[in-house]
């Protein structure tokens, strides 16, 4: 495997988004589990209206504030404003970036919008080279268009990217527009199923690191 570019998606995979959702909706409801669920299932609906045609793009904060409504009430929607600009990195991710930014190029690709990336690269204490969002073609992932947007912008083949993501169904659409592909597992994962054929299958940061490290080794000089 030649590689250039490293592709993270960044909610679930970089940063802990439920525990950022438990800890902001801790307090106003009953039952925070339930209601965690209930916020990222409205807004995973929402993305598959979305690239399917059935409703109007509409940014990641807009559905964010949507999905708080559902679960949370109107009356307590100040209080989840922005939360995910807010979310934690996991413990390895700082490190991870930091080691691949030093030899390789590092983007993100994200549903989160502009403006929250830039609140969550510096909350979160995020480096890559640049943060893609999905909001540049007006649709979510898994929809091609995202995907494509990564390619272009970085300019190199599909197969010299490898994109790095906890989430099969994001894997599977970088796989069909000939990336590389990575499954990283984190706490709430979706996990390959039986009929995925992903590149690689990782437990953790440092089995990335390693699996580029050897890349690097046997690249021609």
């Amino acid at each position: 495997m030649t590689v250039d570019t490293v592709v993270f998606d960044v909610l679930g995979t970089l940063v802990d988004q439920e525990a950022g959702l438990r800890d902001a909706i801790r307090g106003l409801v009953p039952d925070v589990a339930a209601a965690v669920a209930g916020w990222q299932g409205y807004v995973a609906a929402e993305h598959r209206r979305v690239v399917a045609g059935e409703r109007e793009y509409v940014p990641a904060d807009v559905l964010d504030r949507e999905a708080a409504g559902v679960v949370v009430g109107e009356g307590d929607l100040d209080a989840l404003a922005g939360v995910t600009g807010r979310l934690h990195a996991w413990p390895d991710t700082a490190e991870l970036l930091e080691r691949l930014a030093a030899r390789y190029e590092v983007l993100a690709l994200s549903n989160a919008d502009h403006t929250t990336l830039v609140r969550l690269c510096a909350h979160a204490g995020l480096r890559w080279h640049t943060a893609l969002s999905t909001e540049a073609v007006r649709s979510y992932k898994p929809d091609p268009a995202v995907y494509r947007l990564a390619i272009e912008r970085v300019g190199r083949p599909p197969e010299r990217i490898l994109m790095v993501a906890a989430h099969a169904w994001d894997l599977r659409g970088a796989q069909a527009a000939g990336m590389r592909t990575a499954f990283l597992d984190r706490p709430g994962a979706d996990p390959p199923g039986p009929a995925d054929r992903f590149d690689h299958h990782l437990a953790g940061a440092d089995e990335l690191v390693a699996l580029l490290d050897q890349s690097l080794d046997q690249s021609p000089a």
